[in-house]
């Protein structure tokens, strides 16, 4: 079920400062063979990810992952579960996953022919009306042993080498297996369990009852847990950028982040959420996973996808009534953990930019970013 072993993780680690994910990426790179030329990246390049940020587009040509009917056994299990946990969070049917590994190599094969191809340009693209886009949800498969994920890195690499997918989708995939999966493991090991209750910005405000019933007027978060709720799947950005976004924002306790990451997502695991969610996310653990964290204003949100046209919220305002909470948030976040960050490189500019608002403005956002997160907190519909 994975390429790396404890031991190679470790040897990476050993004597290291940083334990950046790309600099592991490449040398499973080197130990797979995967898109390699000899000893050099395939076209030159480790990384292709600047060119896999396009928006979303106006036709999506792939209709989806490939479903299947579920068997008796299949039905037996559901009626269980429905019988003894139907007033948990989540859709139970229709129920279309597969549940062996001929019906998984199949949707491998189906996806690699008809998204693969897209996948790059659009993989951080969100749209309302298409829960999937050119995404495959193979980690579904992959996390539960349904798949070898060499042989599904195989698959992506062959259409390359077959002229059936472009480099930069191909390697865009590869990377979030042998790259970012592999490495989440090896952290979750190498700092242990506790890894998952690290809090380095000290957030306590608890998890808003909308993670559950999406019921709110920010319509990126009620779309996105809506979608959580009926397909048990929400893809990297829609976690990392729209839920995880916004919890960092608010301030949410990560280890509530956490919990609900764990209990939502059918790809959840223990060694693969920690990571992701404690430490890319919500920047719980100081830094040890990424180099900033990974926060934004409404802004990015309305570039990425077509949420906020239909929003209660304003995206382009910044202050007053129905301005967007992601911008009122985003400039507070930066404000109330300025010792922190102010010395980054990567956030001097965010932090320029605050500098150079007035004093009024910069109280005007204070004070209303503090207002919605307290009527948040208090259970008002927000």
């Amino acid at each position: 079920r994975f390429i790396a072993t404890h031991k190679e993780f470790e040897d990476w680690a050993e004597g290291r400062k940083e334990l950046r994910m790309e600099w592991f990426y490449r040398d499973m790179r080197r130990k797979t063979g995967l898109l390699m030329d000899g000893d050099e990246p395939e076209g030159g390049k480790w990384n292709y990810d600047h060119d896999n940020r396009k928006p979303a587009p106006d036709e999506v040509e792939f209709g989806g992952p490939m479903q299947f009917t579920p068997d008796e056994i299949t039905k037996d299990v559901l009626d269980l579960v429905e019988a003894r946990f139907g007033d948990n969070f989540g859709t139970l049917r229709p129920f279309w996953f597969a549940v062996e590994p001929g019906q998984a190599k199949r949707a491998l094969s189906h996806w690699v022919k008809n998204a693969l191809p897209s996948f790059g340009d659009y993989q951080d693209a969100m749209l309302a009306g298409n829960r999937f886009l050119y995404h495959s949800i193979l980690s579904i498969y992959i996390n539960a042993g349904l798949l070898d994920p060499i042989e599904v890195c195989r698959s992506a690499e062959d259409a390359y080498r077959a002229g059936d997918a472009p480099l930069n989708a191909v390697e865009g995939f590869i990377r979030q297996i042998i790259g970012w999966r592999e490495y989440m493991r090896g952290i979750w090991y190498h700092h242990g369990p506790d890894y998952e209750r690290k809090n380095g910005l000290n957030h306590q405000r608890k998890l808003p009852e909308f993670f559950w019933t999406a019921e709110t007027d920010m319509r990126c978060i009620a779309k996105t847990v809506e979608q959580t709720r009926d397909e048990a799947y929400a893809h990297h950005i829609q976690r990392l950028m729209v839920t995880g976004n916004f919890a960092l924002l608010a301030g949410i306790d990560p280890s509530e982040v956490h919990d609900w990451y764990m209990a939502v997502y059918a790809d959840a695991y223990g060694w693969v959420m920690a990571g992701n969610v404690i430490g890319m996310s919500q920047f719980a653990d100081g830094g040890i996973v990424a180099s900033k964290p990974y926060v934004s204003s409404g802004n990015y949100i309305n570039k990425m996808s077509d949420y906020c046209g239909d929003c209660a919220y304003s995206v382009t305002t910044k202050t007053g009534k129905g301005a967007c909470p992601f911008n009122l948030l985003y400039w507070a976040f930066l404000h109330r953990h300025r010792k922190t960050f102010e010395n980054n490189p990567r956030m001097g500019q965010m932090y320029s930019t605050w500098d150079r608002m007035n004093d009024d403005k910069k109280q005007t956002i204070l004070e209303e970013a503090e207002d919605w997160r307290n009527r948040m907190g208090d259970g008002d519909r927000v």
